[in-house]
């Protein structure tokens, strides 16, 4: 594999991206992995990778650029749990740094910098992303609907809400195919918040899949306490089947 950290001119600076790709072969469609709201780290890094084994050029962008570099967020996922806890304050901090309209417009450079990429194919691109960032990648996908062919959101979090910038509120803009996977157990994404999303695609004409996985929020990352073995597989062969049938 090759990989490299990227400084893309972004609209608020340089937004440090890992990038990752075959080493051989190609040309390898692009996809976007959005990071979870703990930030890019070797666990991230890891499962581009393995996205990129499977015949992608994986971009994986710092969000958190505006306030940290890829390498100074390394936040403790234990001590954000900790009411009142510094680590906590710095969480939020940099969790309230991001938001739809700066993430849709952090992708255009980051869109424009992979087809500046040799090795990556000039087709329609995928994204991906987890929690924080499931809003995100269903922003994504309706901003920039002549490029994004295919989106995968786990545990996906902020979808569906009652703010004027709500991700479900421009569903009909989306020609991607969709694919939502949600915890059963989960405080960060309740039912009726997943229920509304259904009713919304049921809705529209989006190609779209949502499934229940019997497991915890975060279920998808190996270094996490919440890691479900059996269920990250299956989102590992949901997501690459999702970008066979319409990246290639």
């Amino acid at each position: 594999m090759k990989e490299h950290i990227a400084r893309i001119d972004a609209p608020d600076g340089a937004m440090e991206t890992f990038v990752t790709r075959p080493e051989d072969g190609g040309p390898h469609p692009v996809v976007l992995f959005y990071m979870d709201a703990i930030g890019v780290r070797e666990e991230l890094k890891d499962m581009a990778r393995r996205i990129g084994t499977a015949g992608y050029c994986v971009l994986l962008p710092n969000l958190f650029y505006r306030m940290a570099g890829i390498d100074d967020v390394l936040l403790d996922a234990q001590q954000i749990e900790v009411k009142g806890s510094d680590e906590r304050k710095r969480f939020w901090g940099l969790v309230k740094s991001v938001d739809n309209d700066r993430v849709a417009a952090d992708t255009r450079p980051l869109l424009d910098y992979a087809r500046s990429l040799d090795g990556a194919a000039p087709g329609p691109a995928g994204c991906v992303g987890y929690c924080l960032s499931g809003q995100f990648v269903y922003t994504v996908a309706a901003r920039y609907p002549d490029e994004i062919a295919a989106a995968a959101s786990y545990y996906g979090a902020g979808i569906v809400t009652d703010r004027p910038d709500s991700p479900h509120l421009a569903t009909d803009a989306i020609r991607a195919e969709l694919y939502l996977a949600f915890a059963e157990d989960d405080p960060w994404v309740p039912d009726p918040s997943v229920e509304a999303l259904a009713r919304c695609l049921d809705g529209s004409g989006v190609r779209h899949r949502i499934e229940r996985y019997a497991a915890h929020h975060g279920f998808a990352f190996p270094d996490r306490h919440c890691y479900d073995k059996a269920a990250a597989e299956r989102h590992w062969e949901r997501m690459l089947a999702l970008f066979r049938r319409n990246l290639g």
